[in-house]
């Protein structure tokens, strides 16, 4: 089986984006790390790019898992994203220097899309390796949720092919190796296709 991981390129001034930077390592150690070949796809950041991309990417090397990265730059730690939404309002442009405000990803599309991944069974297995992990219930509205929302309306008409979104934090939260440790488990996780465990992972506001 093919586990796809993509990642972004740089946006909003920044040099490096360790989403592409953790997908890029992980790639390059894949069969090592999670027992079967891992293929890594660079994004850029545009509302009208990255999705193509990403299809291209599926189109080619048709894998079992798809899990797209994003930077979080604000968080503390990995964020296992449970839904995508079709809006876009963009607090910046993209790279591209779009900045859509109240649009919808996929015009007729459905509100949300649920993620395709074990969410709560791959949180558990982050938090016994130590990792910071939590589920997430907002990718929100830049150009990370309209590519998890692409992906998974095209996930919607691929029943075999398990799909979703994963946040990083910035590399002086998480360093690298420690953020390919991570997906490598979220990998793992959606290979094994295990059933989820009740775990309690939500938020009060």
């Amino acid at each position: 089986m093919t586990v796809l991981v993509s990642g972004f390129e740089p946006f909003g001034g920044d040099d490096t984006n360790p989403s592409w930077e953790t997908a890029r390592a992980l790639a390059a150690r894949g069969c090592e790390l999670v027992g079967d070949d891992v293929v890594a796809v660079r994004l850029p950041c545009t509302f009208d790019g990255a999705w193509p991309v990403l299809e291209d990417a599926i189109r080619e090397h048709a894998p079992s898992v798809v899990l797209a990265l994003g930077l979080a730059g604000g968080s503390q730690a990995v964020r296992l994203e449970r839904v995508a939404i079709d809006v876009v309002d963009a607090r910046i442009p993209d790279n591209a220097g779009a900045a859509p405000v109240d649009e919808p990803v996929v015009a007729g599309g459905p509100a949300a899309y649920w993620s395709g991944l074990p969410l709560k069974g791959a949180l558990a297995a982050l938090r016994a390796e130590g990792l910071p992990a939590e589920v997430s219930n907002t990718a929100g509205t830049y150009v990370c949720n309209a590519t998890f929302y692409q992906l998974m309306h095209h996930a919607a008409g691929a029943p075999d092919l398990r799909a979703g979104f994963v946040h990083v934090p910035s590399a002086q939260v998480l360093a690298i190796d420690d953020q390919v440790r991570a997906v490598t488990v979220v990998a793992r996780a959606a290979l094994a296709g295990a059933r989820e465990p009740v775990l309690a992972a939500g938020a009060e506001s």
